[in-house]
């Protein structure tokens, strides 16, 4: 099969549902077997209901929603990463763990950039009470 051939998909509301299937199959794996993902899950769960007490404000919560949003996304990615680099090697090899370390680090500083994010949102509502 010519390069051209394989380029080319097929489209069609058949194609759409089975693409949000594999899509939400991608999901569920990865909250089943990564724990760096059910732990951002948690935090993030966290964090929207101390939003939810100190009722910040509309803008202030679309800053949450994109940085959650980031920090799932750049995990899913770094699953995927993972499971490449499973599929071509089980051995020990550093450019193996190059990617694997460098996925890891994307999701790792998109995290603290979460947290410093939540900080800076909440530290004013939280020093607001004690006054």
């Amino acid at each position: 099969m010519d390069l051209e051939k394989r380029r080319k998909k097929k489209m069609g509301i058949k194609r759409f549902f089975k693409s949000i299937k594999y899509s939400i199959d991608g999901l569920a794996y990865a909250y089943h077997n990564e724990q760096s993902l059910i732990i951002h899950g948690v935090g993030t769960f966290l964090m929207f209901l101390l939003a939810l007490i100190l009722n910040v404000t509309f803008n202030q919560w679309a800053i949450l929603i994109i940085a959650s949003v980031s920090v799932m996304a750049i995990e899913l990615l770094n699953t995927a990463i993972e499971a490449a680099v499973d599929l071509v090697t089980d051995k020990y090899h550093p450019l193996a763990k190059i990617a694997k370390d460098c996925g890891s680090a994307a999701g790792g500083v998109m995290g603290l950039m979460q947290a410093i994010i939540a900080l800076v949102i909440f530290l004013p509502y939280i020093i607001n009470l004690f006054k």
